[in-house]
Order: C-alpha cells, then sequence, then structure tokens
C-alpha cells in the first residue's frame, strides 16, 4: 500500500543481476534492506533489440572479442525467471516493475 505525502523510492536493479537469478535475489533484498518501495528490472530479448553485428563502445572492449550481442545475451534472463522475481518480491513486501 503506498501512503500518501510519502516520497515512493525505486530502486534500479537493471541488469546489474549480470544474468544470475541468484543475484537478482540479491538485489530485491538489497532494495528491501534499504528502505526502497519498488525494484525495477529491465527485461528485453537481445535478438529483438540489436543485430549480431553492433560493434562494442570503447568502455565496453576487453580482451576477449565479443560482441555487443554477446555481452548482452550474457545478462539476459529468461521471462520465467522474472516470474520468479516477481513472486519473490511480492514475498519480500516490494514492488517489482
Amino acid at each position: 500500500m503506498i501512503k500518501k505525502n510519502k516520497t515512493f523510492i525505486i530502486a534500479e536493479a537493471g541488469v546489474n543481476h549480470d544474468g544470475s537469478l541468484k543475484k537478482a535475489f540479491k538485489l530485491v533484498k538489497g532494495a528491501k534492506l534499504a528502505g526502497a518501495d519498488a525494484v525495477k528490472f529491465q527485461i528485453w530479448k537481445t535478438e529483438n533489440v540489436i543485430t549480431q553485428k553492433a560493434p562494442l563502445a570503447k568502455y565496453q572492449k576487453t580482451k576477449k572479442k565479443n560482441s555487443l550481442y554477446q555481452l548482452l545475451k550474457k545478462l539476459e534472463l529468461p521471462y520465467s525467471s522474472f516470474k520468479k522475481i516477481k513472486n519473490y518480491c511480492k514475498k519480500e513486501k516490494i514492488i517489482f516493475m
């Protein structure tokens, strides 16, 4: 329940789970412990947002010659994982976004 006259705080989890459901759960727990009202994740299918030939930005380049596609694919979670994260949020009493 959202209270009137209270600042609503959204924790930006983004892709900081690094493609790991276990890390995603830790992000939810951390957001809750920090006092956030909601935790927001980014959901996408790599093949729907970028081509396999897209180059990495300079700051993304490593010794491994990965493409931006490969980088994003490693950060992607399947939709089924977000159902689990949403259920975990409900258990932790924090809004899933």
